[in-house]
């Protein structure tokens, strides 16, 4: 079993208690565009299943904006893209998988 762990430099397993490494596609793309009237929107491409809706109703809470979760994006109304990728990093997803 400890070999696992050094193969893929994951913690020991006394090291790794509690630790939770989230699923995604691969890579999370966090990006800001216009919508409507020129409205700038962040979008989060790349989260799976149940995390789509906890990710987003987490951010929303944590940025204090409007936004919703679809077809595998997250859309929060406003510019927020560096204190998205602060909030995924918070949130347990590696910084190396987040593209901005």
């Amino acid at each position: 079993m400890s070999d696992i762990f050094s193969k893929y430099a994951l913690p020991t397993e006394s090291e790794g208690k509690g630790l939770v490494i989230k699923e995604t596609y691969g890579r999370l793309k966090v990006y800001t565009t216009k919508k409507s009237f020129n409205k700038l929107v962040t979008i989060i491409e790349g989260l799976k299943g149940e995390d789509l809706n906890r990710v987003a109703k987490e951010l929303k809470h944590k940025l204090a904006c409007g936004g919703s979760s679809k077809d595998g994006l997250v859309v929060l109304q406003g510019a927020h893209k560096e204190k998205v990728v602060e909030a995924l990093i918070e949130l347990g997803y590696q910084k190396d998988l987040i593209t901005t």
